[in-house]
């Protein structure tokens, strides 16, 4: 069952249902009514087929602003199974059916293709014991791309299922520094923009979090800038880094003491540069910080307190200095916007039928993700696991376990359905 729209941190009740599509008396009968029932039943059949697919698409690098050639392998892949792909000014990859609707409303399935870890070589994607995937990138987000790649199949033109409104999206640019940039260009500047109904984001493979509440982050590069000097002859000048650990350590134990009396919100200094050599006082620092709270008031407290507390380290610094003076400046590198899903929302309401009827448990949450974008615009969105297992996701040791995906996939398709009958105005 979904519980609440609330942070991840807090999950109880449940929603209200929402009706069904037009021609839809129950999830049930969805299921079990002609070209769908055949198309559920591929997912377990064709298992060995999704595998190969997971495993083939991860192998090819795709780090952040680095996505071309998983793009093109991709756009590839779509076109062989009869979709009309192309790559978008962004990036992107973005394939429908022959014959696609030209105007009116689309349902997306989106999964980004970019990895915040790449493999060195195709050998560093391995598979031990009986199937577990191993290798930067397995699980966020193999798992969506293959998704998507096992939904392009069992949808593919001229399986009897109408698709004319449906819109398959490899998207660039989620990760990092990425700021989204795939989807925004998606939802607003693309050929799409204004068309899209609802946006379905696949990553990663956990099944029972759908993200409906958009965690805004925004995202500093702070440089500190000193004399230098020699490590013995210039001793007691104003050192940049210094400066800078001293910033960082006020902050994150002033906000460690604050945070109790604050709505969720996180702060991480994930990099860390200066200096030149070990015996010669560094003339500039820099760190790279990553600050996210679920209101935007919060958020914008943290950018403060981070403003001044870079200040209040730097008067400590200039005043201890025997000679020359740190300054400091504020670069903002990356914003992603939040947003929140109606609890009426009709997606939110398939959903729970769906779970409802496949017994999935499921919760809502809180997090950044690519659909943030939609969900700053009003847009119909949710980010949710495309099934399997999966752990150690950002790291060297990321892997994923296939075990389970089909319950994962047989749940986006009949959510797909859903929408695409509402788009349609019901079944035909």
């Amino acid at each position: 069952m979904l519980g609440p729209l609330q942070s991840a941190r807090k999950r109880d009740a449940t929603l209200p249902a929402a009706l069904l599509p037009a021609g839809v008396e129950s999830v049930a009968k969805l299921a079990s009514g002609g070209k769908l029932a055949e198309a559920l039943r591929f997912f377990a059949r064709e298992r060995r087929w999704i595998d190969e697919q997971h495993l083939a698409v991860c192998r090819i690098a795709a780090p952040t602003f680095q996505e071309q050639p998983r793009a093109e392998w991709m756009a590839a892949q779509f076109r062989s199974l009869g979709w009309e792909a192309a790559i978008d000014r962004a990036g992107n990859v973005v394939a429908q059916a022959p014959g696609a609707a030209k105007s009116g409303p689309l349902i997306a399935l989106t999964a980004h293709l970019d990895t915040v870890l790449s493999p060195r070589t195709a050998g560093d994607i391995k598979v031990e014991g009986k199937e577990k995937f191993c290798g930067p990138g397995v699980a966020d987000n193999g798992a969506g791309l293959a998704a998507l790649l096992a939904l392009a199949r069992v949808l593919a033109p001229g399986s009897g299922i109408d698709v004319a409104r449906l819109v398959l999206v490899a998207n660039v640019g989620e990760e990092g520094e990425g700021n989204l940039s795939g989807m925004r260009y998606l939802c607003q500047n693309s050929a799409l923009t204004g068309r899209l109904h609802t946006v379905l984001v696949l990553d990663g493979p956990d099944t029972t979090h759908v993200t409906a509440l958009a965690l805004a982050c925004r995202r500093f590069e702070v440089t500190v800038n000193g004399p230098g000097g020699h490590s013995w002859s210039d001793h007691g000048a104003a050192n940049a880094i210094h400066a800078l650990a001293r910033a960082i350590t006020m902050f994150c134990d002033a906000r460690a003491e604050e945070q109790a009396r604050q709505r969720p919100s996180s702060w991480n200094f994930g990099v860390v540069e200066g200096g030149t050599t070990v015996n010669a006082i560094p003339a500039s620092a820099r760190v790279k910080v990553d600050l996210r709270a679920e209101s935007a008031s919060d958020l914008e407290e943290l950018v403060a307190s981070l403003g001044q507390t870079m200040e209040r380290a730097l008067l400590v610094e200039n005043e201890r200095a025997r000679l020359g003076r740190v300054t400091f400046r504020m670069k903002e590198i990356g914003s992603r916007p939040g947003g929140r899903l109606a609890e009426t929302a009709p997606l939110l309401g398939y959903l729970r039928a769906v779970d409802a009827e496949m017994g999935i448990r499921s919760v809502l949450d809180c997090a950044s993700t690519d659909a943030n974008i939609p969900l700053s615009m009003g847009l119909q969105s949710v980010s949710i696991g495309a099934g399997g297992q999966g752990g150690g996701a950002h790291t060297p040791g990321e892997w994923y376990s296939p075990e389970g995906r089909d319950v994962g996939l047989r749940r986006i398709l009949l959510v797909t359905a859903l929408l695409l009958a509402e788009v349609n105005g019901g079944l035909e």
